[in-house]
């Protein structure tokens, strides 16, 4: 059965757990055990656990800016051999669930136009399409 937790503290084993995962989001990324640490300081990172492995993940980024209450919903990844098996609709039922906690709140995201899964996924769970430009300035 799959548990979702929110982590706090990482093991090496679960680093390396997360590392994989991490790396098939995105094969340029660049994972560390620095950039988790930060992570865990600044952000709530849920993972969700089959048997002591780490099978997916999402980060909630909670704050705020003159408009308002905002949480943004990063690197959310499940395993290929888990995908299609519900785990990813429990992470996000958990993000939104922690969410809520912070109401009023917008809460928003991305994903790729090729994650054809996940863009079935979010509407499904009340995300609403935003018809925006998104920019990206890499510093």
């Amino acid at each position: 059965m799959i548990e979702i937790q929110q982590l706090r503290d990482v093991r090496i084993e679960q680093f390396h757990q997360i590392q994989d995962l991490f790396g098939t989001l995105s094969e340029h990324s660049v994972f560390s055990p620095d950039m988790l640490a930060e992570t865990l300081k600044s952000s709530l990172l849920y993972v969700a656990v089959q048997n002591e492995r780490i099978v997916g993940m999402a980060t909630l980024c909670l704050f705020t800016s003159p408009s308002g209450r905002k949480a943004s919903v990063e690197d959310v990844v499940v395993h290929k051999d888990w995908q299609g098996k519900g785990v990813g609709r429990k992470l996000m039922n958990a993000i939104i669930d922690k969410a809520r906690e912070s109401c009023p709140i917008t809460l928003q995201l991305t994903s790729r136009p090729e994650r054809l899964v996940a863009n079935l996924l979010y509407p499904s769970l009340g995300f609403q399409r935003k018809d925006t430009n998104f920019y990206v300035l890499k510093l």
